[in-house]
């Protein structure tokens, strides 16, 4: 494995030294680059130069680092070496890690209200979140970073809501959700997945199969239900496209090349009960022509439906019958869930879910073939329950495998080069605890994985922590895959809050946040002390005020009883970390400051009395003393 990248350095410092921020992810002081290092790992004079790091240290004092020496500890003051991104699951937040320590850095809350961000307490993030839907709670799934040329670019993080059908965007300069869509003619939207290279399009995969338009026709009518796969603009957030498809869609991928997109599929007899959507020996993976659907759209064969233009997909579709089907139906082992897009761009791989298979399928064959199941090239047996896929960029895929409680490494050509059903791509397997559902590789879904960490994020934890009553945390655990010789070393457990499903884990050098606001990149105009002042008029009230160490802009502001009240509030400060915030608790009131950060909460003051607006962060030694009465005079 790589050491921990050292502490911020000196200008001079980073001068002198290589460090693990560099483009090519050096090692520290070595100057190799990291699967050199892997290679050489058991070189003594390397391993000697690495003593005192965090990192594959000779703790047998034989000169020869292996597996069991891995150390994945990062000491105080020192940082990770990459952020990983985890969906919250029923929470609607984004968990962030930092990867090799597992310790939570933040809580980015998305889909649901959070005092401690003041996120939906304030008018804009309030007004993003009602005008996305009627809705209380929300279930992230699938975190994906954008890319840029196939590799992560820092810019955005898109997370779905299985539950409500939305998709949102998180800003990576402040790690804040600046943007929510509640997509039309589609219920649990089941992915968050971009088209590559350049993440042009982000792809709402539509699980659940309704009317269109879901307005009490054909309520009783199964064969009338489809789900839709719906095309995202990144920048605006506008729904541009949509494509109806025969089945259920499951989870999806992106080729590398801006052409393709892969879900998976299962259901494809359109049942309603458990027992019908299972029955069928195979299901489908998906393989969307985008360009093709794309130009369909141009040439108006669509039918708009709740403003949205929806292009017919289905397998009876005349737009799938001529040599270029916009989508191609390719028959896989049963209830497949995962699929994922190697690091070349060369293959899709499938996982059978209820089927002890995963399908590899040569994604160029889309455009030699007459069948499209002739697509298919391998189809190694990997284990009970496969899920899902990952990759180390040496030619390998991981694949959890949720009945066997397991993670299995195999060979990706090797499975092209066996027989069918044949154990022999297969490495080897560690035991998780328990039934892992997904999984993620440093940098897994771009065109070059690091290969050295892995996460297997397990479903139960039944013994593994402190019992805590009925619910039970589940168990996201660190696996070491950087030593092929030594073999997968299981690193550390970290317990979750149910029921998180997904993640993307990028290299820190690829993401640059920012430690202060910049007042220009805020929709709400900063108040500087000379601004601040309380406008009256028309029984609305306007009270413009700065916040700093151990006081409000103001003593105390009088409003009368039903007015209209909007408090502007500005952090001046400069100094990062240190922040503020407005707390008015009878009126639900909880607004986060950051430095530099302005922020707007509009309320009716219909309760009178005496209210302390106070500062729930601890920002100095009289934070208690930190401030002010809004003064509510009841009406004559």
């Amino acid at each position: 494995m790589t050491p921990t990248p050292p502490t911020d350095a000196t200008a001079d410092d980073r001068d002198s030294e290589t460090t693990a921020d560099t483009d090519d992810h050096l090692i520290p002081r070595l100057g190799l680059p990291r699967r050199d290092f892997i290679k050489a790992g058991a070189a003594v004079g390397a391993m000697g130069t690495l003593a005192g790091c965090t990192g594959l240290l000779d703790n047998n004092g034989d000169g020869v680092a292996s597996a069991s020496d891995v150390d994945a500890s990062v000491p105080p003051g020192e940082l990770d070496e990459y952020y990983a991104f985890l969906s919250g699951g029923h929470s609607g937040d984004v968990r962030v890690y930092g990867v090799p320590s597992m310790r939570q850095i933040m809580r980015i809350p998305v889909f649901n209200y959070e005092s401690a961000r003041g996120y939906g307490h304030d008018d804009e993030t309030r007004e993003m979140l009602e005008s996305a839907g009627d809705y209380t709670w929300g279930d992230a799934h699938h975190p994906r970073v954008s890319q840029t040329d196939n590799d992560y670019d820092g810019r955005w993080v898109f997370i779905n809501d299985k539950a409500n059908g939305r998709m949102a965007r998180i800003n990576l300069k402040y790690f804040e959700t600046d943007a929510i869509v509640d997509i039309p003619n589609t219920q649990g939207v089941h992915g968050a997945c971009a088209r590559l290279p350049d993440t042009d399009l982000i792809f709402g995969v539509g699980e659940y199969r309704v009317p269109i338009p879901n307005d009490g026709r054909n309520l009783d009518d199964p064969d009338a239900y489809e789900s839709v796969l719906t095309a995202i603009e990144p920048e605006s957030m506008n729904v541009v496209w949509q494509v109806r498809v025969d089945g259920n869609l499951d989870n999806g991928d992106g080729g590398k090349n801006g052409r393709w997109f892969f879900a998976t599929d299962y259901n494809s007899d359109g049942a309603v009960t458990e027992s019908e959507m299972a029955r069928p020996d195979t299901d489908y993976l998906k393989a969307f022509d985008t360009i093709a659907i794309e130009e369909a759209v141009e040439n108006g064969e669509y039918e708009e439906i709740n403003g949205v233009p929806v292009v017919d997909g289905t397998t009876e579709s005349p737009l799938n019958q001529g040599d270029r089907p916009l989508v191609h139906y390719v028959d896989v082992p049963k209830s497949p869930h995962g699929v994922s897009v190697t690091p070349d761009g060369t293959y899709a791989i499938v996982s059978g879910k209820l089927d002890p298979t995963c399908t590899v399928v040569e994604i160029d064959r889309f455009d030699e073939v007459d069948d499209p199941n002739d697509v298919i090239v391998g189809q190694p047996l990997v284990g009970g329950g496969p899920l899902h896929t990952a990759y180390d960029g040496r030619g390998h895929a991981y694949t959890t495998l949720f009945v066997d409680s397991q993670v299995v490494k195999w060979d990706i050509e090797a499975a092209v080069d066996a027989e069918r059903r044949s154990e022999d791509p297969i490495i080897e397997k560690i035991d998780v605890h328990y039934n892992p559902g997904h999984l993620i590789a440093a940098e897994s879904y771009t065109a070059d994985p690091q290969g050295d960490w892995l996460i297997s994020l397990n479903k139960l934890s039944k013994d593994r922590f402190l019992p805590v009553g009925p619910v039970h945390p589940e168990n996201d655990q660190l696996i070491y895959i950087g030593d092929d010789d030594a073999g997968m070393q299981l690193v550390k457990d970290t317990p979750a809050y149910p029921e998180p499903h997904d993640a993307s884990m990028v290299h820190r050098s690829k993401i640059d946040p920012e430690p202060v606001y910049d007042p220009e990149d805020l929709e709400t105009e900063y108040v500087d002390v000379d601004d601040t002042e309380v406008i009256r008029e028309d029984g609305r009230v306007h009270i413009k005020m700065t916040s700093q160490r151990n006081e409000f802009g103001f003593h105390d502001v009088t409003v009368q009883e039903g007015d209209e009240v909007t408090i502007t509030t500005t952090n001046i400060e400069t100094t990062s970390d240190l922040l503020h915030s407005l707390a008015i608790p009878q009126y639900d009131i909880n607004v986060k400051l950051a430095p530099q950060e302005t922020r707007e909460v509009t309320f009716t003051a219909d309760k009178p009395g005496v209210y302390w607006m106070y500062c729930a962060y601890f920002c100095s030694a009289l934070h208690l003393e930190m401030r002010s009465r809004l003064l509510v005079e009841p009406e004559e």
